[in-house]
């Protein structure tokens, strides 16, 4: 795939890119492991040096890769499962207990494969304005963070950088961590609605489609920045190369087109659904 740009959000992915090239990946550390009862592939591409940044394309940092093939099914059983999945690996990428956060649901809700960080947001359970009002007695029989959320749209809808709109209601509210949600660009189409990537790396909005925005991190905010994304669209130029396998064979009009499932309404909505839960089991949410 000499010269061929591969566009991909996935840190798994690009460790893949580099291992099929035999490219050098010092600095990264790949581990694996299969939760057979739960049926989820849990990966970890750790980058650790600027040599492994640059190789990989991404910041030094750690990302979580978990991949079910029952993601993309509405079956509310695996979907419990894969949020518990979800909500032990962010508890350990957090690492202390958070007493605050707030949840950015990144994206367009207009654009439906983009409106996977709205529509978590929309199934999230909000407590700050519960606990401010009543204090502990709210929830009295167990621990429960300050969970806030927003919607900051896009540019086109708001003139305004997401960075800008986190970074005034951050001054405000004063979270101990953000969690940033949003829809990312896979390199390979199985991958569609069936992975979810964990970065303690923050996030830049747009970047899967090539429209870069300033990105969302601890250096840019303050705050560490957790980002949550699953891939809903793919290149269609790889699409047309990976069926051909001739870069001259790809039309150039086809540049900055992307493909997505035909079913991504029902997707999106399952998926934000099994974040949202694992949101809430991470801050104590349990129902």
């Amino acid at each position: 795939m000499e010269h061929f740009p591969i566009r991909t959000d996935l840190a798994l992915e690009s460790r893949e890119r580099l291992e099929a090239d035999k490219d050098e990946m010092r600095g990264v550390i790949f581990e694996e492991q299969y939760d057979e009862k739960r049926n989820v592939t849990i990966t970890k591409v750790k980058i650790e040096t600027e040599n492994g940044a640059k190789s990989i394309g991404k910041p030094i940092g750690t990302y979580l890769t978990l991949e079910a093939p029952d993601m993309a099914v509405p079956d509310e059983g695996s979907h419990r499962e894969v949020s518990e999945v979800l909500a032990e690996q962010l508890k350990g990428l957090l690492g202390e207990t958070i007493e605050s956060v707030l949840v950015v649901g990144l994206g367009n809700r207009e654009v439906t494969p983009d409106a996977l960080g709205p529509e978590v947001i929309g199934n999230l359970y909000i407590t700050r304005h519960i606990l401010r009002e009543y204090g502990n007695y709210a929830f009295p029989d167990k621990k429960v963070a300050a969970i806030s959320g927003i919607v900051p749209g896009v540019m086109a809808q708001t003139g305004m950088e997401s960075l800008e709109i986190v970074r005034g209601i951050i001054k405000e509210t004063r979270p101990q961590c953000i969690i940033a949600i949003d829809a990312l660009a896979a390199r390979s189409v199985k991958r569609l609605g069936r992975t979810i990537q964990l970065a303690d790396t923050g996030i830049n909005p747009g970047s899967g489609v090539g429209n870069h925005r300033k990105g969302m991190n601890e250096e840019t905010l303050g705050v560490p920045v957790i980002a949550i994304g699953v891939p809903t669209v793919v290149d269609a130029a790889t699409i047309v190369y990976d069926a051909c396998q001739d870069v001259d064979k790809i039309p150039n009009g086809i540049a900055g087109m992307f493909v997505t499932p035909k079913n991504i309404d029902e997707t999106v909505k399952n998926l934000s659904y099994t974040i949202s839960e694992a949101l809430n089991m991470t801050f104590e949410l349990n129902f």
